[in-house]
């Protein structure tokens, strides 16, 4: 009996979804979940630790009621399984947005307004900090601002959604979210469907990522707008062949630069990568038994997180990925391309003069590759592709010979690709 209540949950009939109806919302599903928990307990639990195939086998297992069931309760487990499809996380995560987003907003409001900082000193002068605005500032100003750097990250998702259609972008699927993550928010968004794709690129941002900048400024909508570019440039390489681009943060990525000189970071971001992957290929092999040519991409801090993924696992595990791109890279805790389990030949990697050049020979110093070697080094055995930038961010811009670079690994012509 239970069943239609767990797929009623909504908002009230008057077909606008407040903030308060997502809290509601929330709070009614909380109750229902108290209230079926006999029921629920008829529905296969997920595996425990389970790995991205196991996860889709028991996603394949569940009856379309007890899916229907599982996501109307528990979106924030769907959302974050690795191995299930792509459809399904990106409703699960939709909910899960939904749901905080109004929660950020309805907190955001209920903090104070901001006393004024300066009042009467001496002599009448208004130039003292007064103790409101001190008070205030002690108990509100960290969580406000944090706050609202999640909010505009959370609204850079939203903008993703609306820029569907625009200069021929498809369906965004949001495949992970979390406003916090491992400290700096996870935000995983996909253009197009990789479950139902030829090609899959798949790039990873470096040092000083975070939730509050994915969306960047208006111009080149940050990180996310780096995989609209990639999907753009792809899909105009590859015309008639399904692409998707996924931009992947889901780590602690380094806060500032004596942070991004150690791989402590990247050890931990490795393996949760590795998973992805792993979940992205058991996700794909479900639909029709094939996987899409997958490409991995790191930038700068992003490209060890890259490197640490490679070399994780076990040799026992199936591959999950074809090519690795290493843009501006300061090292990927390997000394040889033969290391990182695609091949030599499918390892590519480009630099830029400037900042990139401090960058990339900044980390062969501080041992980001083993024996300081760094992916641009000719010692290291990959491909050295051409690049035509001025610097270590620009490898995305339109119409430069990196970007077209990076597209062509993509979409697997590498006879397109300029080589250094």
């Amino acid at each position: 009996k239970w069943a239609p209540k767990l797929r009623a949950l909504k908002a009230d009939d008057d077909l606008t979804v407040s903030d308060h109806d997502w809290t509601d919302t929330q709070s009614d599903t909380s109750g229902v979940r108290q209230a079926a928990d006999a029921y629920l307990d008829t529905i296969p639990a997920p595996p425990k630790d389970g790995t991205p195939e196991k996860n889709a086998q028991w996603w394949k297992d569940l009856t379309p009621e007890q899916r229907a069931d599982y996501l109307a309760v528990h979106p924030g487990t769907l959302g974050a399984m690795n191995g299930l499809p792509a459809d399904v996380r990106d409703e699960a995560n939709r909910m899960v947005l939904a749901e905080t987003r109004a929660m950020y907003q309805l907190e955001l409001a209920a903090i104070p307004k901001e006393p004024a900082m300066y009042g009467p000193g001496a002599g009448g002068r208004v130039d003292v900090i007064t103790p409101e605005w001190q008070e205030w500032h002690r108990k509100y100003a960290d969580k406000k601002a944090k706050m609202e750097g999640v909010l505009k990250g959370m609204d850079a998702i939203q903008a993703r959604f609306d820029r569907t259609g625009q200069e021929g972008l498809p369906e965004a699927y949001l495949l992970g979210f979390d406003p916090t993550g491992l400290r700096d928010g996870k935000v995983i968004l996909a253009n197009g469907n990789p479950d139902t794709a030829d090609h899959v690129g798949i790039y990873v941002p470096g040092t000083f990522s975070h939730i509050a900048s994915i969306g960047g400024d208006d111009e080149t909508h940050g990180d996310l707008g780096r995989g609209d570019r990639l999907w753009t440039e792809s899909t105009r390489l590859a015309p008639g062949q399904k692409v998707s681009t996924i931009t992947w943060f889901d780590y602690n990525a380094p806060d500032h630069i004596p942070q991004a000189t150690r791989h402590q970071y990247a050890d931990e971001g490795g393996p949760r990568l590795y998973d992805f992957l792993q979940g992205n290929k058991a996700a794909q092999e479900g639909v029709d038994g094939t996987r899409a040519h997958t490409t991995v991409i790191g930038h700068s801090y992003g490209s060890t997180v890259v490197g640490v993924a490679a070399q994780s696992g076990s040799w026992k595990d199936p591959a999950a990925v074809n090519d690795l791109v290493f843009a501006g890279s300061p090292g990927v805790q390997a000394d040889h391309a033969a290391d990182l389990g695609v091949g030599a030949d499918h390892v590519w990697a480009m630099g830029a003069p400037l900042d990139d050049f401090v960058v990339r020979h900044g980390g062969r110093l501080v041992g980001l590759g083993d024996n300081w070697t760094i992916p641009t080094d000719e010692s290291f055995g990959g491909n050295i592709m051409a690049s035509d930038v001025g610097g270590h961010t620009k490898f995305w811009d339109a119409g430069s010979t990196s970007l077209s670079n990076q597209a062509a690994v993509i979409v697997g012509q590498r006879d397109k690709v300029e080589i250094e």
